[in-house]
């Protein structure tokens, strides 16, 4: 293994801590220093991970880091990427890859005629849960996968955030929240999507904040807060996709891909190490699988661990821009369809990205 990728993080908000926790396991990841808009708060950061703090300008150019990870809100994404590209830097960012594909695209083609790479969140599928339904997958434990359905629901994230308001913003709701998690997961498992027919709506009750300082402050709500479509995949699969701010109990499964000859129970792809069951034909009944494939013991940055691999080994990382831009692309059919147009064509394309075979090799003792 080479030198460690010098990372530099942008945004040290409620996600960073995970990044944090898992980044000094990885051997070829380094974190070089941290930047925030809140200035304090990354030197406080800073200093309780050992590294420097940044000024937001200073981390694009500093010489000891390699590549940006960008924990800022949704709504930087695009902005906070394209800088960092535009200082030589590669980049690793939190989903979405940006609001809207006007933006993403400069973003995406920058990156590719710079000879630079981007990472999309999440890589969560990239765990032994995924990793395992899609070893099943590809050795015809259900037959032909022909059809999935894929559900998460809850009545807000005001309930446990102690700043919620930017998930009821242009940009978020559980489609733009929650919907990367479900749909990566299903481009993983079934393949690119062709075309999507949305529904979107909301209720009309009141929001407010639970916990912490701001209790009792009312949210404004932009985004529809309930959810659903059919996804084509270019294979001639046909999923389904509920996702809902509205929804005060369900016992809905996550994910199930269903074949020829049997079912796989998806576990939820928000996690990295639950088990998959499987129930087939010849064995009627569920039963859990033990891990086939994937990272073992994985979090929050192991997209970013692949990425540096695959740079070493000159392959397609699988966490890749590339994968978070058409999960995009659906995201925003879904809700242009789900407001009053016709089925939605999705025009980008991402390459099937090849199974993790059951092990840890990045992981220091």
């Amino acid at each position: 293994m080479g030198k460690p990728l010098g990372v530099g993080v942008v945004g040290v908000g409620n996600i960073s801590g995970q990044y944090f926790e898992n980044i000094p396991k990885l051997t070829n990841l380094k974190l070089i220093g941290v930047a925030d808009l809140d200035v304090e708060r990354a030197k406080k950061v800073a200093a309780a991970q050992g590294v420097q703090a940044f000024t937001v300008q200073e981390i694009y150019t500093a010489p000891n880091v390699d590549v940006i990870l960008n924990l800022t809100l949704p709504q930087s994404h695009a902005e906070v990427t394209l800088k960092a590209l535009q200082n030589g830097k590669h980049v690793y960012l939190e989903k979405p890859f940006a609001l809207t594909m006007e933006e993403a695209r400069p973003v995406i083609e920058y990156a590719a005629s710079n000879n630079l790479r981007i990472g999309c969140a999440p890589d969560t599928f990239l765990g032994t849960g995924i990793q395992t339904s899609k070893y099943l997958l590809d050795n015809g434990a259900i037959g032909g996968a022909f059809a999935a359905s894929a559900a998460w629901s809850a009545p807000g994230h005001e309930r446990w955030h102690p700043s919620p308001q930017f998930y009821y913003l242009n940009g978020a709701g559980p489609l733009f929240d929650m919907g990367p998690y479900y749909l990566t997961a299903l481009v993983t498992l079934l393949g690119p999507v062709v075309n999507v027919i949305g529904n979107t709506t909301r209720s009309n009750r009141e929001r407010k904040i639970h916990t912490g300082d701001l209790a009792g402050t009312r949210i404004a709500v932009e985004v529809d807060t309930h959810i659903s479509a059919i996804l084509t995949h270019a294979s001639g699969a046909q999923s389904t996709i509920m996702v809902s701010f509205e929804i005060w109990g369900s016992k809905l499964p996550t994910i199930e891909i269903y074949g020829t000859k049997g079912t796989i129970s998806v576990p939820d792809p928000n996690r990295f190490s639950d088990p998959a069951f499987l129930f087939t034909e010849e064995e009627p009944e569920w039963k859990e699988v033990k891990p086939l494939a994937g990272y073992v013991d994985a979090g929050r940055g192991f997209g970013l661990s692949d990425m540096a691999t695959a740079m070493e080994e000159n392959r397609q990382h699988r966490a890749s821009g590339e994968l978070g831009l058409h999960v995009l692309e659906i995201m925003e059919a879904i809700l242009k369809s789900g407001n009053g147009s016709a089925r939605e064509l999705i025009k980008s394309k991402v390459q099937p990205s090849s199974l993790v075979l059951l092990a840890q090799p990045t992981i220091a003792d």
